[in-house]
């Protein structure tokens, strides 16, 4: 189903009462929207539905307008009602374009992505997530050109077992934590932290890279893998899972220990338990194990009941875990926290 189609079919399936599939209106929404920059699919269904992952259900493809499957800023998104039930049209608005040389007409402006691109985009082309194999595969840093006691962006790094096989730009990362799961104590991978991004001058052994961008110092021992997906999707389909999905948050990137809206968080469930690129999950905190002070019992206690806390969206996806952007927060999130189906 387009794109198009999943923000109408969302947010028309409402008024006051619940559907089948439980798109619900939301009280005091607009009967138009204007589309501005910075929009996302995420927000705009947000305005309209109780749930905004549910406009996948709702959005009606207009077969007039041209390339429906993406909203531009302009475009008005305008609430209208066919045979008692409400359906989400879009107006396609005026468009800024140029000619190329052969005359052909592009549009200047872009399409609104579904959710916060610039929150996830350095995390969708990088390997975050190696099993124990590849870190041992993978080719090493042994030196750098003038032995410079910090390496960085506009350096030089001699690469051991780095073969030519097409590449002519590479990450290089650092071997991280180990994501074990908690309930069960299997290993489900290792994280590979991000240091930077540079491109091929010579291969050879050692092979020379001269790095062009880092967040971090390269050192010694340091891994080089090469960039295989270069153009980040900013256009996910929302969903709930298809079967019950239970999970936990097993880590949170950048190291903060309070999680909150748009921060990135490491599942322990993957494509092996059937999440895909947007499943939409709900954050449950983890009830707090409290002293029972009326029991007669000696030192007996009791675990409060797990609250919903929050919403979040897969946005990358490996074999035994996955990523999630964090879209909602009612209060702060913390590693240990359980994932369930929205719905539950």
């Amino acid at each position: 189903m387009s794109i198009y189609k999943s923000l109408a079919l969302a947010l028309a399936l409402a008024v006051t009462s619940v559907f089948a599939d439980q798109v619900v209106l939301k009280d005091g929404h607009p009967d138009r929207y204007v589309v501005v920059k910075g929009d996302t699919l995420w927000d705009i269904s947000a305005r309209f539905l109780e749930k905004p992952w549910l406009w996948p259900e709702i959005w009606y493809v207009n077969p007039q307008i041209e390339n429906p499957h993406l909203i531009y800023p302009g475009d008005v998104i305008k609430l209208v009602y066919v045979d008692g039930k409400p359906q989400l049209r879009v107006q396609r608005g005026k468009a800024t374009i140029k000619l190329s040389p052969r005359a052909r007409a592009e549009r200047l402006d872009k399409a609104i992505p579904t959710i916060p691109i610039d929150a996830i985009q350095q995390f969708l082309s990088r390997p975050l997530v190696v099993d124990k194999d590849e870190l041992a595969k993978a080719a090493y840093v042994v030196s750098s050109a003038g032995e410079h006691l910090i390496t960085g962006a506009g350096d030089r790094i001699y690469v051991r077992n780095l073969t030519d096989e097409g590449y002519t730009r590479f990450n290089a990362f650092r071997p991280g934590d180990t994501y074990t799961d908690p309930a069960t104590g299997e290993i489900l991978g290792y994280e590979a932290i991000y240091l930077g991004d540079g491109n091929i001058e010579r291969f050879g052994d050692p092979s020379t890279i001269r790095l062009i961008r880092t967040t971090r110092e390269v050192n010694i021992g340091d891994r080089v893998l090469p960039i295989t997906r270069e153009d980040a999707q900013p256009y996910f389909q929302p969903h709930a899972p298809a079967t019950d999905l239970d999970g936990t948050i097993i880590s949170v990137l950048d190291g903060v220990s309070q999680i909150g809206q748009y921060q990135i968080v490491v599942l322990n469930r993957g494509t092996r338990e059937g999440v895909d690129v947007g499943t939409v999950l709900a954050v449950h905190q983890t009830g707090e194990l409290i002293a029972d002070q009326v029991s007669e019992e000696k030192n007996a206690v009791v675990r409060l009941p797990d609250e919903r806390a929050g919403l979040l969206m897969v946005f990358r996806t490996f074999d035994k875990v996955s990523f999630g952007l964090v879209m909602k927060a009612t209060s702060a999130l913390h590693v240990g926290d359980k994932v369930r189906s929205p719905d539950r």
